[in-house]
């Protein structure tokens, strides 16, 4: 009725009406019809500019349309599963850094050079693997690895196909070969015994020079809580060992408790990550391991520096292993670690520079380059984003204005109403981005006023928004395209001033008690 060509005698104001009229009226047209307002709960604007809709049976009921979506929406996803190889790599670089805290300084004091402290690359292993989705129930898998250790080097290949055989299981058969060992065959098989429980066996077979080598390891595991899971392995082989663990995961925190019996290694173990809730999602983590090869303390953290980025360090104290440094780095699907050995001993300097030297570091890049990327990748991206929708936002931006220009009459004649009966009345509002803080006070504002779709949404002095973006509101648009934005509304209610400001996609309801300004501030 606002936009109703008829109301407005003005030639450009009812030009205006016009074109917003027919834009309510599409909108009608569209909603009106159970048909095509599935078609639009499901795939928005864009699935009514789809072909081919006109072929579908006009006696389909909502949900059959939705379900046909999702039929369609699994094929895709099985085509585009068919394409993707989902690439998994591992890049590990060992580093010798035992000369910067145990020289030999007595006996090696003549020597050229060596004033300098020794730091070495003595070991590395590259692995990397690829998916190939053959069925929908079957994959193809590819991976290799080469590893090099004090000069001694080798590597190996192995392909393997994974069948889904139903809802509760799945095998894969494995076929490998190498430098150093013969071929390998091997045989993995998932079962969900239970809702609760599962098990997992894995037979291979590795053919050398001293002959068939046999191994098997199974896994059974059981839901002891909702967060809480319960392992028993049994390997059978070069290194048999029976292992029984407990890992509780909830959003806070992470702990295990693990104890193994085997040839040679035995020992218990203790681990505990506290998960921060933070937008960084940092994690701190400790354990203590204890066997017969010795004790080993680790603790460290990680922290996410990039949206696909996470970097991580580890200490690790030990007899008699010494002194390491761990650091990982997660890209993508892709992992980069690097393990420092500082010292056989345990020297507390080891220990000092091992734990103050990363921090420091990390602060000091953190500060100095990603924080600096970060900022700069961010405002690539808005500036990229706006250029994109310009013409889109301009065209909003008109359309907002002409409605305005439109409410101007329907306003007046609420404000009176409501000024009569002491109501509501929105003094003002403006929406869009706010800068308040002096840290960011070389930030520019980004608001436009909207005092008067707001006082054309009152309706017995009453003013509800539900929880979604004001820019879609009669009379308002986006001036700032990507970033944050929120809506601050200072309105008058039986006299007395109130004044609130809520998020952009936050439900909103006017007039209330906790919005009044005191009159004293």
């Amino acid at each position: 009725m606002l936009y109703h060509p008829d109301k407005h005698r003005d030639p450009e104001l009812k030009t205006q009406a016009e074109r917003l009229f027919n834009l309510v009226h599409q909108a009608y047209e569209v909603l009106s019809d159970p048909q095509t307002r599935a078609i639009y709960d499901i795939y928005g604007r864009r699935g009514l500019e789809m072909e081919g809709w006109e072929v579908v049976e006009r006696k389909r009921t909502p949900a059959e349309i939705r379900e046909e979506f999702e039929r369609l929406q699994r094929e895709r996803e099985e085509r585009r599963l068919q394409q993707r190889t989902n690439p998994k790599g591992t890049i590990s670089v060992g580093i010798d850094a035992t000369d910067l805290f145990d020289r030999y300084d007595e006996e090696y004091e003549d020597v050229p050079g060596s004033s300098f402290p020794q730091i070495e690359i003595n070991k590395m292993h590259i692995s990397q693997s690829i998916e190939a989705p053959l069925t929908a129930t079957d994959t193809a898998i590819l991976s290799g690895n080469l590893s090099t250790q004090n000069g001694n080097g080798g590597g190996s290949i192995n392909f393997a196909v994974r069948r889904v055989t139903s809802a509760k299981g799945w095998g894969e058969l494995e076929f490998g070969a190498g430098d150093l060992q013969g071929p390998l065959f091997g045989l993995k098989i998932f079962r969900n015994l239970t809702p609760r429980c599962f098990i997992t066996t894995n037979c291979a077979l590795q053919f050398s020079s001293r002959g068939v080598r046999p191994g098997l390891t199974t896994v059974l595991a059981r839901n002891l809580d909702k967060n809480t899971m319960g392992y028993l392995q049994w390997r059978w082989g070069i290194q048999s060992a029976m292992n029984t663990s407990i890992v509780r995961d909830t959003k806070t925190s992470h702990f295990t408790v693990a104890l193994q019996l085997g040839i040679p290694h035995s020992f218990m173990m203790v681990s505990y990550q506290h998960k921060f809730q933070d937008e960084d999602q940092t994690r701190v983590k400790g354990s203590v391991k204890a066997g017969f090869f010795g004790t080993i303390v680790e603790y460290g953290a990680e922290r996410k520096i990039s949206r696909h980025s996470i970097l991580g360090a580890t200490v690790s104290v030990g007899v008699p292993q010494g002194v390491s440094l761990k650091i990982k780095l997660n890209r993508a699907s892709q992992t980069y670690f690097f393990p420092v050995h500082l010292t056989d001993q345990l020297l507390p300097s080891a220990v000092f520079y091992a734990t103050v030297g990363p921090l420091v570091i990390y602060f000091a890049m953190h500060r100095l380059i990603i924080k600096p990327y970060l900022r700069a990748q961010k405002e690539r991206e808005l500036e990229k984003q706006r250029e994109s929708t310009a013409s889109d936002v301009l065209q909003k931006k008109q359309e907002a204005e002409a409605a305005v220009r439109l409410m101007q009459e329907s306003v007046r004649r609420i404000i009176e109403a409501e000024e009569a009966r002491m109501g509501l009345i929105v003094v003002n509002a403006w929406y869009g981005k706010f800068v308040n803080d002096n840290s960011r006070k070389n930030e520019k504002v980004k608001v436009i006023d909207v005092t008067v779709p707001l006082q054309c949404l009152v309706k017995d002095s009453k003013l509800i928004l539900t929880e979604a973006s004001k820019a879609g509101l009669p009379g308002f648009y986006d001036p700032c395209v990507g970033e944050e934005k929120s809506l601050k509304v200072l309105y008058q209610f039986r006299g007395v001033l109130h004044q609130v400001m809520s998020a952009d996609n936050e439900a909103l309801r006017i007039p209330k008690q906790s919005h009044r300004i005191d009159a004293d501030g």
